[in-house]
């Protein structure tokens, strides 16, 4: 027999004060000292007009690390009590190895608990929500933390492309859109942590029931769209980092995070709305429910139209007025950004006993998406 699952705190952390789109070239740096072409073009697309680094304006370097961020926003949900199973999720941990969540865990020096790191992009917070949700929800944990955290701004920082652009000088002059897969996401990406404490039962202040997460995935049909540590072929296959010597590793900057923005644009909203909300509608009778909260979480402001679109073509009845998103004034933090933004609402006093909330969380990595379905009680 299944038990009933209950958000019962939610904790957000933001690092340093926060950057207005002038000021982002000042924090990442210009790469070969020149100002991005494509920065004014992608900022006033994406909507996004404050963000946060955990890096010093000056030297550039992180005032703490990605795992320490994610122990703040697990402070952030107050005085909980002993925790049975702790998931962390991130796209970029500090190191290759160990693996995210036991160096959250010593950053916390909680007791021994049982530690799991989900890795991927976006709806890698969401498995780690998925995860935590099924540990109390299986009656193996009554008290099961989840948390994201993204530090991406260490690897949009000019210098990471200083090899790179001195090594390939004239040829990104003459073709500029070798170089756009790479400076785009340099104004899309920034730094913060979010984290839900997940209980068997609510809490006599606010609570959300988590009736289902649903998780899905395209890439038996598309591919790859979002990566780093990889370089794309022709055929769309990647070759890994492994594959690259040293000095591939800074002429090519194999770490960076690249971008298909053709592919994105062509293919994320049908593969990871339109169609796995289409067979959720049927599975989970969501029709007959009332969507009081509609939490997408975008990367960019674009992507608000053609979702709008999208609910309107399977008959979902859920206008703009009822959606929440804070990605103007947060900036999108990748797997942290749905932690974060469902943060912001539970802690604003708007949402009543009964409302119910639809979480939408896509990847572009290679078309992932995740669904979170919640009730307040």
């Amino acid at each position: 027999m299944s038990i009933d699952v209950y958000v019962t705190a939610t904790g957000a952390y933001l690092p340093l004060e926060s950057v207005g789109n002038d000021e982002m070239e000042q924090v990442l740096g210009m790469v070969g000292g020149k100002p991005s072409k494509a920065r004014r073009l992608v900022l006033r697309n994406n909507g996004i007009r404050q963000r946060h680094y955990a890096i010093d304006r000056v030297t550039g370097n992180a005032v703490m690390t990605n795992a320490q961020m994610a122990a703040r926003a697990i402070e952030g949900l107050g005085t909980i009590g002993k925790v049975d199973s702790l998931s962390a999720a991130t796209s970029r941990p500090d190191q290759l190895m160990p693996g995210h969540g036991v160096m959250v865990h010593g950053e916390l020096g909680w007791p021994r608990l049982e530690v799991v790191s989900l890795a991927g992009i976006c709806v890698a917070g969401i498995a780690a929500f998925k995860h935590a949700w099924l540990s109390v929800r299986s009656g193996e944990a009554q008290r099961s933390v989840a948390v994201a955290s993204e530090l991406a701004s260490l690897g949009l920082h000019a210098r990471n492309f200083d090899a790179e652009y001195k090594n390939n000088e004239l040829e990104l002059e003459g073709r500029p859109e070798l170089a756009f897969e790479k400076d785009f996401l340099r104004w899309m990406l920034s730094d913060g942590a979010g984290a839900v404490l997940l209980e068997s039962a609510p809490r006599d202040t606010l609570s959300l029931r988590v009736d289902w997460i649903e998780l899905s995935s395209a890439a038996h049909e598309l591919p790859v769209c979002m990566y780093s540590g990889a370089e794309k072929n022709e055929d769309g296959s990647l070759s890994g980092w492994q594959h690259f010597s040293t000095q591939d590793w800074a002429t090519r900057s194999v770490f960076s995070v690249k971008q298909d923005v053709r592919l994105l644009n062509e293919h994320v909203v049908r593969s990871t709305l339109t169609e796995p909300l289409r067979a959720l509608i049927d599975k989970r009778g969501l029709r007959q429910r009332r969507i009081d909260w509609f939490l997408p979480h975008m990367s960019s402001n674009y992507f608000a139209h053609p979702i709008e679109l999208s609910l309107a073509e399977l008959e979902l009845d859920i206008p703009r007025e009822r959606w929440f998103t804070n990605l103007a004034e947060k900036g999108n933090t990748g797997s942290a950004s749905p932690f974060i933004m469902l943060d912001e609402l539970f802690r604003s006093g708007r949402i009543q006993r009964g409302d119910t909330l639809l979480m939408f969380v896509p990847e572009s990595g290679r078309f992932s998406s995740g669904f979170v379905f919640m009730e307040a009680v």
